[in-house]
This record gives structure tokens, sequence and C-alpha cells, in this order.
């Protein structure tokens, strides 16, 4: 297979699961290189954020690595950024992973409710990743494959079925689905985000390198963007 020479970094900051990231990158003809250096990111083409873990931690070890702000001087130039499992959840405003108990989704609107505390994330999308609610008649974590339901005129999700089954591993969730960035939905109790998609930003709660042909054409898809013409 022809090596394409364009520079991929996976951000590897001890979180990921990038070994099948950079498997699935080569199988579709790119050499993704493990970057653990922030300042060998800003010489990448594209990047992808994998994550595997709890949100707090990856936030952690970001910071101590000095990715944070790697990450976001990255994305302010308009530079292509995938994130993947948790790496999309880092992609929003905070977490409340591992915080304090979650608000029931059937409360009350007129219960008073504090606002939990918060794990800062990236900031890239606005909401907060809560865990899905312990009411729900479904087992979390929510693993195994779901039906994701793409949004029209997605480029995400350019080439693929308006639905098609997806691998996902993961007990918290971003819950806007109405929100402008909310590229494909999917439920599991309740409708959640399964992807998200802003200019040069794009990110999947499920597994793309996981999940058969149409995941792997959807990494593709991403890989072979020209952020020129975006």
């Amino acid at each position: 297979m022809h090596l394409n020479r364009e520079k991929i970094a996976i951000i590897d900051y001890g979180m990921g699961n990038i070994c099948s990231v950079q498997k699935a990158c080569a199988f579709l003809g790119y050499e993704g290189e493990l970057i653990d250096k922030p300042e060998k990111l800003m010489t990448a083409s594209k990047a992808i954020l994998p994550g595997v873990g709890a949100f707090g931690d990856a936030m952690a070890m970001l910071e101590q690595r000095g990715f944070t702000a790697a990450i976001k001087d990255y994305a302010a130039q308009g530079r292509p950024l995938l994130g993947i499992c948790l790496g999309m959840q880092l992609m929003f405003a905070g977490s409340t992973e591992g915080l304090e108990a979650e608000v029931p989704a059937a409360a009350p609107a007129s219960m008073a409710v504090e606002s939990p505390p918060l794990h800062k994330g990236l900031g890239f999308f606005s909401g907060i990743i809560r865990r899905f609610p312990a009411n729900l008649a479904v087992k979390v974590p929510h693993i195994g494959w779901n039906l994701v339901e793409c949004q029209p005129g997605s480029a995400l999700f350019a080439g693929l079925p308006p639905k098609f089954s997806a691998y996902f591993v993961h007990s918290y969730f971003a819950g806007d689905t109405l929100a402008p960035y909310a590229a494909g939905l999917c439920r599991h109790g309740l409708d959640f985000v399964a992807a998200v998609e802003k200019d040069n930003l794009w990110a999947a709660q499920f597994h793309p390198e996981k999940s058969g042909d149409l995941g792997i054409r959807l990494l593709s898809n991403f890989l072979r963007r020209n952020p020129h013409v975006d």
C-alpha cells in the first residue's frame, strides 16, 4: 500500500487506546506518529486525541505533560483534531465524573439543584459530561454495539448511511442533543451525543477504529480532509 507522507500525530499522554488507532491509520495508508511531547504536535498536519479512563485523571496527565496549552494552540490555528471516546469528552467544558452523585434524569424542573463541582475540560464544546443516571433501565457502563444516527450534512459521516452500528465503551455522556455541534446521536436509556463536529474539531464517543468498515470510513474522512477547503 502507498504510504501517505502527511504527518498524523496521535497524542500519547498515558491514557489512550493508541495502538488500535495507530493500526487503523496504517490500514488506511497513513503513518500515525505517537507523540509524547507537546512541541511535536505543532509539526503535525492532523492530530488525534484518543482516551480511556477517568476524565479528571486524563486532564491532569495532559496538563502535567504540557499538552493542554499545546492542543488549544493547535486547534486555534484551524488544524484538524479528532477526539475518540474519552478524547471527545475532554473537548467539552467539563465533567462531573467522580465528584458527586448525579441528579436523576427525571428530576422535576422545580427541584433546586446546586451546580456540581467540575473537572475542567479543554472547552472546545459547551456542555458538561455527566454519568448515565442510575434510574435508567440499562446497564452502565454502556458497552457494545449501538445505533448511531447521523445528522444531515455532516462531513464527519460523509459516505456513511444515515444510521449505522458503532462500538461504545463509556459511563459518561454529552447530553445536549440539540446543540449545533451534535453530528451524531445515539440512545442508551436516553438520547445522547455520539459525535460532534465544529469547524476543524471532530470527535466520536464510540471507537471508529473498532467499529468495522463504517468506522474505518469515518476515520478515513478525517485523514483525507483538506483543512484549506473546509
